[in-house]
């Protein structure tokens, strides 16, 4: 009996998965794999809200072999070691793997190559699973990447896509090759109180109720906050248990300026990848550096504890950090003001910002949240790098009745816009009755001190 392992890793599916097809093409029997790596907590990546969510996709994918008459083996330790073992153990003379683009990544999948080979195994690395269009296979002429997104979205759209596949109907596991038990979401620490629930079931269920309530008017309402309109679907698709292939298709054949949007940010988040993959050390350096002297966590301490703890005094940064910290997301456009007014308006390092971002996004995702904090704090690929975002215009745009503000900062409840968005502008017993601090800096000087900053020495 020919033998094949499938190593799982941000592709948590059986809907639209090549690895596993392929696997199963060549083989008689599977081993389904996933490897818990120390390395991936050692890194910082194995937070309280992805691990949850993890366990949750793990639950669900062993759910889903099993109806087909598999299961999924999970172990513990260094990935290399584990495919590996388990290769030996199954006689499997491939592996299957979904492609990765970061660094770490890259150099896992090359150690995992020689290692196998070394033992007489191949390895076969499949691309177009985590991503619509592999970084490399559009680029401009004399570069090796786009530094731009709209030329590299003109060039995305003319790729022609591999068609999308279904689940594999029966999936045969040897018998002798076995696992640990699946982690528990109930047993991880410190999640978000309202973390949504993970694994292929619920994305799948996701894109179905947004499809018929939601997709046609994302263009014009994805960018108000209160009306919470988004698609949700940022943490399935960095976990894979949705496949940006089969979105897109489905966005295309449905059509219409909100299936357009749509495509458009599954676009973004490729056009991040390919960055990241040409300039792997943007994860931790400014891609385009301004040779700026921001402020760090020793000088500017009870700033960032401010913005961190969702007590700024400017309301719609207020309900943006505690809603990250309640649901371990947080709305798009909400995103870029608490980045902005982190970035310039206290003129804080941008990584500092990022990795509070990374502990706490269930979609924390090192291409988009690095990139994306980069975009905003001017040293990545804005074509505006000066832009500052001013959140009492922003709030009153996206927020007109204060809705956003008033679900997430229950002390201004009773103030009516526009003035919900501006507290620090009441009288006398009126501001004084709120439990709500002044801001950490008026606007103007924080403009200031950005411009200064960026035109000389701080």
């Amino acid at each position: 009996m020919r033998v094949s392992l499938v190593l799982f890793t941000s592709d948590l599916r059986l809907y639209d998965h090549p690895p596993l097809r392929a696997a199963l093409t060549s083989a008689d029997a599977v081993v389904p794999l996933f490897v818990r790596d120390p390395a991936v907590a050692a890194a910082g990546f194995a937070t309280p809200n992805r691990n949850a969510f993890l366990a949750d996709c793990l639950a669900d994918l062993d759910a889903g072999l099993r109806e087909r008459g598999g299961r999924l083996v999970v172990r513990s330790g260094d990935l290399v070691e584990e495919v590996c073992r388990a290769a030996r153990e199954a006689d499997a003379d491939e592996v299957h793997l979904s492609a990765a683009h970061s660094r770490f990544a890259t150099r896992r999948e090359e150690r995992l190559r020689r290692a196998l080979e070394s033992d007489g195994r191949r390895l076969y690395v499949h691309d177009a699973v985590t991503v619509v269009v592999p970084p490399g296979e559009v680029t401009p002429a004399g570069s090796d990447h786009f530094a731009v997104f709209t030329p590299y979205l003109r060039r995305w759209t003319q790729v022609r896509l591999r068609p999308a596949t279904g689940a594999p109907r029966r999936v045969h596991v040897p018998d002798h090759v076995r696992g640990e038990p699946l982690p528990a979401r109930g047993a991880v620490p410190g999640v978000s109180p309202a973390l949504p629930a993970g694994g292929e079931s619920e994305g799948r269920r996701r894109v179905t109720a947004y499809w018929r309530g939601g997709l046609d008017a994302y263009d014009e309402v994805r960018d108000d906050l209160a009306a919470d309109a988004t698609s949700k679907l940022s943490a399935h698709l960095h976990f894979g248990t949705l496949s940006p292939v089969e979105l897109v298709h489905l966005a295309r054949r449905r059509g219409g300026a909100g299936a357009e949007a749509l495509v458009r940010q599954l676009a973004w988040r490729d056009f991040h990848r390919q960055v990241l993959a040409a300039r792997p050390d943007a994860a931790h350096t400014d891609y385009r550096t301004r040779h700026d002297h921001w402020r760090t966590e020793d000088s500017a301490r009870e700033d960032i504890e401010a913005w961190r703890q969702g007590r700024t005094g400017y309301p719609v940064i207020d309900a943006a950090m505690r809603q990250l910290r309640h649901e371990g997301w947080m709305h798009n456009r909400a995103r870029l003001l608490a980045a902005s007014f982190l970035s310039k308006t206290l003129y804080v390092d941008w990584r500092i910002g990022a990795a509070h971002f990374l502990h706490w996004l269930v979609d924390g995702d090192v291409a988009n949240n690095q990139l994306n904090w980069q975009w905003v704090a001017g040293t990545g690929t804005d074509t505006r790098p000066n832009r500052v975002l001013n959140p009492v215009t922003q709030a009153k745009k996206y927020d007109p009745d204060g809705a956003y503000v008033h679900r997430w900062v229950p002390e201004l409840r009773d103030l009516a816009a526009p003035a919900v968005h501006e507290p620090w502008r009441l009288q006398g017993f009126d501001r004084a009755a709120l439990d709500y601090p002044d801001p950490v800096v008026e606007l103007s000087e924080g403009l200031e001190r950005f411009r200064r900053a960026r035109t000389g020495p701080a």
